[in-house]
This record gives structure tokens, sequence and C-alpha cells, in this order.
């Protein structure tokens, strides 16, 4: 699905970017409820439209996309030119270098 690498991360730049950026919407810490948007803890590896109680479009349900690193990179970048009817309202993360930051805290912080 990625048509995108995702390089390497500074996963201590992606929580500031995270803490800045998606707090206002989700939540990682493990067993934390779901705000405006799903909670992200283990995201790397799961399926869209898969956390409990999250009430998701059809389109992210229906997306069937497993979220490996590279499609988080990919998505972080315009969330709704990957799936383009999701509620998801942040315009994403321009900055190569910011997605690769966000996408490693992701990953370090939802194993946690």
């Amino acid at each position: 699905m990625a048509s995108k690498k995702c390089p390497p991360g500074n996963a201590d730049s992606g929580e500031k970017l995270f803490k800045a950026r998606c707090t206002q919407c989700h939540t990682i810490a493990k067993g934390a409820g779901n705000k405006q948007g799903p909670n992200l803890y283990g995201i790397v590896g799961r399926k869209t439209g898969e956390v409990p109680g999250y009430s998701y479009t059809t389109a992210n349900k229906d997306a069937n996309i497993t979220w490996t690193e590279d499609n988080l990179y990919v998505y972080l970048e315009k969330p709704k030119a990957m799936i383009p009817k999701t509620k998801m309202t942040f315009t994403g993360f321009k900055k190569p270098e910011e997605r690769a930051d966000v996408v490693a805290y992701l990953k370090k912080a939802g194993t946690a």
C-alpha cells in the first residue's frame, strides 16, 4: 500500500510533535480511552477501524489497511488522500522528518 519508505525518525522529537499536534484528539497510553480520535496504543501492526469502542467512519473500517511504519508515514502526510472519507480533520505533517519522528514515537510509545 505505501508508496514511500519511512526513514528512521527520532522518537523524542516525535513525542514533542505528538503532544503539540495530536493529543487534542488522541491518546497513546495502554488502556486509555478514546477521545475525538481513537487511542493509538499498538497502532503499528493493527488494521484500520479496530480500536474497541471507537466509532469509525465506514471508509476507515473498510480501508483494510495494516498500519505499518511505511503506511503511517504516507498517511500522516495527508490523511484524506489515503482514506478520503476519514473524519480525521488533521491536514498532515508536510515535513518528511516530522512524519518519520512521529512514526518513531508511535512505534515506541505504542508498545511501552
